[in-house]
């Protein structure tokens, strides 16, 4: 299959697509036009046109290595509970990009990894919720790959590295997590209430290290960036953003081109690597 789309990139002159990082949010983001980050994602998909894929790190799937989708469809997950029923009435299954998989599964090989597949799986919410605001029609194919949190930073930011080259060949590289996400205090949250100032020292430390002359700082976010922990008591939410920087042009300074924040304390910030 990577075979076949070498030879298509041959054929075709595909678009070059930047790689970008969104925060997903609750599920129930797909039913709150009202929210600033959902009307971000409304228009944000036009931005960029129609890639000829997408592949997606998505927070939501967590594996001892990287994995990639294979499925020729990818069917949708309900991996949550409680949230209103029309959203378990919502069907987002977009056509599998297999050839883009086993693409990505050579690149991942090429630089080290030890990528695996897996045949079956769907597509979780921390995909299916950006992409059905983005590209409401779910006709673009679509490979989703996992993080590793156990893994680490630099991890995930060679993960990125080691996939740049599909952005050169009409895939757009879509990591989907959250800025911030402590989701004790978002359950505690009280309609009305400021933002704490937690979630914004860490949203503006990101900013102002990826704008920054030295935002390798970034990998050591854990340690260094203003409650860090308190934002993310568990990393896989933030890891997407580091494999989305790591697809980015080296030396290229990324965008913010979203920021608000939704339940008080999830910083719904996102950015484009060009």
């Amino acid at each position: 299959m990577a075979t076949v789309w070498l030879a298509m990139k041959r054929e075709i002159n595909f678009m070059r697509f930047p790689s970008v990082f969104v925060s997903h949010g609750a599920p129930s983001l797909l039913l709150e036009p009202e929210q600033p980050a959902h009307q971000f994602l409304r228009t944000f998909g036009s931005e960029w046109g129609r890639p000829a894929a997408i592949l997606v790190i998505s927070a939501h799937w967590e594996t001892s290595g990287p994995t990639l989708t294979t499925a020729p469809r990818l069917e949708t997950i309900y991996d949550f509970g409680g949230f209103d029923p029309a959203l378990y009435a919502m069907r987002y299954a977009p056509p599998g990009a297999v050839a883009v998989s086993e693409r990505a599964h050579a690149l991942l090989e090429s630089a080290g990894f030890a990528p695996h597949v897996n045949t079956r799986r769907g597509i979780d919410h921390g995909a299916w919720v950006p992409l059905a605001l983005m590209y409401p029609e779910a006709d673009v194919p679509v490979v989703q790959l996992s993080v590793q949190p156990h893994l680490g930073a630099a991890h995930h930011q060679a993960l990125g590295q080691a996939l740049r080259l599909l952005r050169e060949e009409g895939v757009l590289i879509l990591a989907s997590g959250s800025l911030t996400h402590n989701l004790r205090e978002a359950f505690r949250w009280t309609p009305g209430a400021a933002t704490p100032t937690q979630v914004s020292a860490f949203s503006t430390w990101v900013a102002d290290t990826l704008a920054g002359p030295h935002p390798d700082t970034l990998l050591d976010y854990a340690q260094r960036a203003p409650d860090a922990h308190w934002n993310h008591p568990t990393p896989e939410h933030f890891l997407p953003l580091l494999t989305a920087w790591g697809a980015g042009t080296p030396g290229v300074a990324p965008r913010r081109v979203h920021a608000s924040v939704t339940l008080g304390v999830l910083a719904m910030d996102a950015y484009v690597f060009a």
